[in-house]
């Protein structure tokens, strides 16, 4: 997956006749991790993912399933595409894939002890999200307001700015996250 997710970085770049340097002034991204990123030397970070969906205007669900084969309309739990920031502490499961037609998709999430992610910008703005705790307990900062959840909270958004999952509980946490596109 990621000789495919970096082959896919280095279209969409192509496409679009940017610069490794034209992009890292978009994204906020270095070259270097750019380059290393797109050459599968290096598995890109949940936050360089996401900024590099915003600058593409795409989900990183979406990204994700641009290197995937089409995906069917059930989606065995085997089948589900698995991705891993280890560096975050972070597992990402598409439950639920973006599919042709289809405005939404669900994400199974899972933070360790501690972890903690921040996102600068949605990968689109105005995005709407459901985040469901199903393990644990997670904080979310949304506009500067931080909104503490355990097991069977669920918190409703729209994004248009910054960010933050952090587990917020001994255990790590594990959610459900529905994402609707506007």
């Amino acid at each position: 997956m990621d000789a495919r997710l970096a082959a896919r970085l280095a279209e969409l770049r192509a496409e679009r006749g940017w610069s490794l340097g034209e992009l890292a002034e978009r994204s906020g991204v270095s070259r270097s991790t750019l380059s290393r990123a797109e050459r599968a030397e290096t598995s890109p970070t949940a936050a360089v993912l996401n900024r590099l969906c915003a600058v593409y205007g795409r989900t990183m669900s979406r990204l994700l399933s641009e290197v995937e084969a089409e995906p069917a309309l059930l989606v065995r739990a085997a089948e589900q595409p698995r991705w891993e920031d280890r560096t975050a502490g972070f597992v990402r499961r598409s439950v639920s894939p973006p599919h042709a037609g289809l405005r939404g998709e669900l994400v199974e999430g899972r933070l360790t002890a501690g972890a903690d992610i921040a996102y600068d910008r949605p990968p689109v703005p105005g995005l709407e999200q459901h985040v469901w705790v199903l393990e644990g307990a997670l904080e979310i900062t949304v506009r500067d307001v931080a909104h503490h959840l355990v097991t069977g909270d669920c918190l409703r958004m729209r994004v248009w700015g910054p960010t933050r999952f952090r587990s917020a509980g001994p255990e790590g946490a594990r959610y459900a996250l529905a994402v609707v596109l506007p």
